[in-house]
């Protein structure tokens, strides 16, 4: 029995599918044609004249000598591919997955170069990627429901060159819909976190529709809380339950550390408000003269950290931390990380709002613990009409 190669056979059938391609594509360009000719578009005193051969570069393989078909004045354009294309899209569209995957324009040049033979310099990597800020400022402007039960916000800084290299923030805001669902909201890249970059974000928000809120979610940020109110003066605030033991955790004694936190979980764990408020008296009576400083800074923000307790039991783990958008940011960061730093701000809003977009592909799919909920739903269509009558609606 003879022994075909493995090279020779995959070469064998690379070209039986694309000369399948070819028959195919010059079949439905014919079909094209015959009914261009027929119609008013081809214009009077025109025929048909011949075909012209191309390449075309297919996921395939390369289709080559394709005929296709052209009438006298010019005017017929196939809709199998644009007239200079010489590729099908794909290779485009892996430019931009490798770029989203946190590969520099440089290291998707030399790779393509490397896999395909095809030269593609950084610049022109560059600006198949830019076909999406296109999308971006779309997507950064559409429409907003009216109702979010909750809004998350966190910041997550980047190095951005401009004329030196410098972090700069990422303003972001993830919201959970009246049907359970998270979305990213918005991300706004760069200058420095501030009370009025966060009170820009937020009447963006706002503006796009966004108007009836519940409850924000967020670490206590300086003046975050300020912005906040201002926009949203009927939202509840629930400061990061998660991030205030992380603060709290360094500043304790090792041989302390255990047990001060321990004794802080019984405050956030408590079956209700009361006892959450009793349980924090025990903990100050315990340690409030060891560590004065830090169990003064609980009690002063106890109020927006134990606000969750007013909101149904079943959603308590979305809502007393922001972990949902944080754990999100984390992530995006490790995309970032290989390229070290961003050549301007287009270059992040182009990897970030690819991240985004799949994220909220993701989360469209899937209901949040406890929102589904019959009974929490109905809970929070009474607290949005409490707060937000209708009435007051039809005023404004």
């Amino acid at each position: 029995m003879t022994i075909v190669p493995e090279n020779l056979m995959n070469n064998l059938f690379e070209n039986l599918v694309t000369q399948f391609i070819k028959d195919n594509l010059e079949s439905m360009m014919r079909a094209e044609i015959q009914a261009f000719m027929s119609s008013d578009e081809a214009g009077a005193r025109n025929s048909r004249n011949g075909y012209y051969t191309r390449n075309l570069h297919t996921k395939y393989g390369n289709v080559e000598d394709l005929e296709v078909p052209r009438d006298r004045q010019g005017l017929f354009q196939t809709q199998m591919f644009e007239p200079y294309q010489r590729r099908d899209g794909w290779l485009e569209e892996a430019v931009i997955q490798m770029y989203k995957s946190g590969m520099g324009t440089r290291d998707v040049a030399r790779f393509i170069e490397s896999m395909f033979g095809s030269h593609y310099s950084p610049t022109t990597v560059s600006n198949i990627t830019a076909t999406v800020l296109d999308d971006i400022h779309q997507w950064q402007k559409r429409p907003l429901n009216k109702r979010y039960s909750v809004i998350y916000l966190d910041g997550l800084y980047v190095k951005l060159k401009r004329s030196t290299v410098s972090g700069e923030v990422v303003y972001f805001a993830m919201g959970i819909d009246e049907d359970g669902h998270r979305q990213i909201l918005g991300f706004y890249v760069g200058g420095q976190e501030s009370t009025n970059g966060w009170r820009e974000v937020l009447k963006d928000l706002y503006d796009r529709g966004a108007q009836e809120v519940l409850l924000g979610v967020f670490d206590g940020l300086p003046g975050l809380d300020a912005a906040f109110r201002e926009t949203y003066p009927k939202a509840d605030v629930q400061h990061c339950i998660v991030h205030k033991v992380r603060s709290t955790f360094p500043k304790i004694r090792v041989q302390h550390k255990t047990e001060v936190i321990e004794d802080l979980k019984t405050v956030y764990t408590a079956a209700d408000h009361d006892l959450a408020r009793a349980a924090f008296d025990t903990v100050k009576a315990k340690w409030g003269k060891v560590y004065p400083k830090e169990i003064r800074s609980w009690e002063e923000q106890l109020p927006t950290l134990l606000t969750f307790y007013k909101y149904p039991a079943l959603i308590k783990e979305a809502i007393y931390t922001s972990n949902p958008i944080e754990r999100m940011n984390k992530e995006i960061r490790k995309r970032l990380k290989p390229m070290n730093s961003l050549t301007n701000m287009d270059a992040a809003e182009k990897i970030i709002y690819l991240d985004v977009m799949d994220y909220n592909e993701r989360f469209s799919e899937r209901v949040i613990r406890g929102f589904g909920d019959l009974e929490v739903k109905k809970k929070l269509i009474e607290m949005f009409e409490k707060r937000y009558p209708e009435q007051e609606d039809q005023e404004k």
